[in-house]
């Protein structure tokens, strides 16, 4: 496919872990870090995106699989907007993150138990919560549908969920249970960002956005410093949105105008970018994201094609 080949020159590839890159966060990550090492040892820019935690990225320790000096153009932008990491002396360091403090996160805690309340008195619709998370909850829709080690979204999940929603009489569909968030968000004077994957509505305060915003402000601010530093003038243009490469596997569309996690990488900030999805599920993507399929294989033989 044209659009996915290496001689492109992208000097940046943003790219969720699950899904995209691994099968699995318990799935070997040699592949991957194999696919990796050579761009980031020519200086391209690499940036995990994930709304899971550093501990579940290559086991907590990615950074054994690099060199210092490649670690240098590594970045983990982790738990859906909470943490954005870069790397010094081969080791990661959180340089901006969107952490709640202890109130806001007990009123997310709040929010969320709230709408599974209602969703039980108010349509018998029965859904489990995860609390655990750092700046948000995942309110799991489909407490019987068990993904295993897969932790990304799943072929017939989005048929499941549309029948469930349908057989409880949620007429308002996926769309009723966002503005729902958003709505018990404003009694406690919390601007949430709910998103789904049809499994999971996670509800926080912030999402992927967040992450490839700060992580390419970041990128772009480095490189400028350096810029200015360089007399000679030798220093390439820095960085920019078009120069980048987005991929995941969860863009798809779960109702009309709300798309999956992998979506929140378009922003105001990186829509000059190119996307790409490498999942199976048929359904619409947003505007400008060309749906590869192919699964890893698909994303790992981009990664190779630009070597």
């Amino acid at each position: 496919m044209e659009e996915t080949r290496g001689d492109r020159k992208y000097k940046a590839v943003f790219f969720d872990w699950d899904g995209t890159a691994v099968l699995s966060r318990r799935a070997p990550v040699e592949k991957a870090t194999a696919a990796m090492k050579p761009l980031l040892r020519q200086g391209i820019k690499l940036v995990i995106v994930s709304g899971t935690t550093i501990e579940n990225i290559a086991g907590g320790r990615i950074e054994e699989h690099f060199t210092k000096q490649e670690l240098e153009n590594l970045y983990l932008g982790l738990g859906r907007g909470a943490f954005d990491y870069a790397f010094r002396d081969g080791k990661p360091y959180v340089f901006h993150d969107m952490l709640p403090d202890p109130d806001c996160l007990e009123k997310i805690h709040r929010i969320c138990f709230e709408i599974h309340m209602e969703l039980k008195r108010e349509y018998g619709f029965d859904t489990d919560i995860v609390f655990s998370r750092p700046n948000y909850c995942k309110i799991d829709l489909m407490p019987e549908a068990l993904r295993g080690d897969n932790l990304f979204m799943q072929a017939d999940e989005l048929e499941l969920l549309k029948e469930k929603l349908c057989r409880h009489g949620i007429g308002s569909g996926l769309q009723g249970l966002m503005e729902l968030a958003g709505r018990v968000g404003g009694q406690y004077g919390i601007r949430v960002k709910p998103t789904c994957d049809a499994k999971y509505l996670e509800v926080g305060i912030s999402s992927k956005s967040d992450n490839v915003d700060a992580i390419l402000g970041k990128i772009q601010e480095d490189g400028n410093g350096r810029a200015e530093e360089d007399t000679a003038g030798m220093k390439e243009s820095g960085l920019q949105a078009a120069d980048c490469a987005f991929w995941g596997d969860e863009f798809v569309g779960i109702e009309e105008g709300i798309f999956g996690s992998d979506s929140f990488m378009i922003t105001e900030m990186t829509r000059d970018g190119a996307f790409f999805d490498v999942s199976e599920v048929s359904g619409k993507r947003p505007d400008g994201v060309v749906h590869c399929g192919g699964g890893v294989e698909r994303f790992l033989a981009f990664l190779h094609s630009m070597q």
